[in-house]
């Protein structure tokens, strides 16, 4: 699963035709590195930018049933979408997510390194993300996961769902099995990145 990305200001790229500062219509930048319940950008069906905690709160209770710290559930697996968790998010708020890199752990347990993809032009694309406005949290998103393919595979078994740019627009407003089926590995080239770099470094 997909728990670090980055997004750098010097990667944007225009998206329907809109420069940075104006999809964020004056709103703050977040930090480049993105961790669960952290802010992130993504980008709605108004297409404009939001800030929005990364991760649905999932929360629980303690065993004498008090409830305990939220934990964000910053995946959404797709063989999981009509859960009652993501089911109307799917249905009515899916969101864009704007990223250069999505790292994934590899390694042995206690060592595990981070390993980085991209796309060749190391060029900012965008992910499936799905959203909803939360009492814990305020608005909150979610990335959709699908089956590995290509070089992801080789570590790990899920992957973001990367979208083609003339598939955002079904993502965003077409209908719900539209927007499902786009929800497959991706079948172009991404460049791995393998590095020394300890994988829990916050």
């Amino acid at each position: 699963m997909c728990n670090l990305y980055t997004l750098r200001i010097e990667s944007w790229n225009s998206v329907f035709g809109k420069s940075l500062a104006e999809v964020m219509a004056g709103a703050n930048l977040p930090p480049p590195d993105v961790y669960p319940a952290s802010p992130g950008i993504v980008i709605t069906s108004d297409k404009t930018a939001r800030k929005m905690t990364w991760g649905f709160p999932l929360v629980l209770k303690g065993k004498d049933g008090q409830p305990l710290k939220p934990r964000p559930v910053n995946n959404a697996r797709t063989d999981k979408l009509s859960s009652p968790f993501w089911n109307a998010s799917v249905r009515d708020q899916r969101c864009l997510i704007p990223l250069d890199r999505f790292a994934e752990a590899e390694g042995k347990k206690g060592s595990m390194t981070r390993t980085w993809f991209s796309m060749p032009d190391s060029g900012q694309f965008h992910c499936a993300g799905i959203w909803r406005d939360s009492a814990e949290w305020g608005n909150v998103y979610s990335m959709v996961m699908t089956e590995a393919g290509g070089v992801v595979e080789r570590i790990h078994d899920r992957m973001p769902v990367i979208l083609e740019p003339d598939d955002y627009d079904i993502w965003l407003s077409g209908q719900v099995e539209e927007a499902k089926a786009l929800c497959i590995p991706y079948a172009g080239q991404l460049n791995e990145n393998r590095t020394s770099d300890l994988w829990v470094n916050r």
